[in-house]
């Protein structure tokens, strides 16, 4: 079976029938490395560098899946941005997972009593997406 890697020209049909995964972290390197174990399993993927900007694109994209994000971000939290999006009659329904560097319990069961699908430990692989998904996306 043939896959596309691309995500416009002649694979567009394809890359909008995929899952639109938002992933959110301020770090350049997690971005990177969260987006593109999302890109090899098939979900297209856009990235975004806080939860300000994602906020503004969850406002314009109607067709988000699921929201991945980073708990420890300047200016609003993964935390934060899961309230927000908990508390909207609009975008309630989008599965947000929050990752994090810290194993804290309080946290992580703060951010799953609030609403949260999943709490991921970085460095985030591919097995965690792939069983997140299945789980989340079905």
């Amino acid at each position: 079976m043939a896959s596309r890697k691309g995500l416009g020209g002649e694979g567009s049909a394809a890359a909008a029938a995929a899952p639109h995964v938002l992933a959110v972290d301020d770090s350049s390197v997690d971005r990177a490395v969260i987006a593109g174990i999302l890109r090899r399993s098939q979900f297209r993927v856009t990235a975004v560098d806080s939860g300000k900007r994602a906020l503004e694109l969850l406002g314009s994209e109607p067709n988000v899946s699921m929201i991945i994000t980073d708990y420890c971000m300047p200016e609003m939290t993964g935390y934060e941005l899961l309230k927000k999006v908990k508390e909207s009659s609009r975008l309630k329904e989008i599965p947000v997972v929050i990752m994090s560097s810290e194993n804290v319990p309080t946290r992580i069961n703060r951010c799953l009593e609030e609403g949260a699908e999943d709490f991921l430990l970085k460095p985030v692989h591919p097995a965690d997406v792939s069983r997140l998904c299945s789980r989340v996306l079905r």
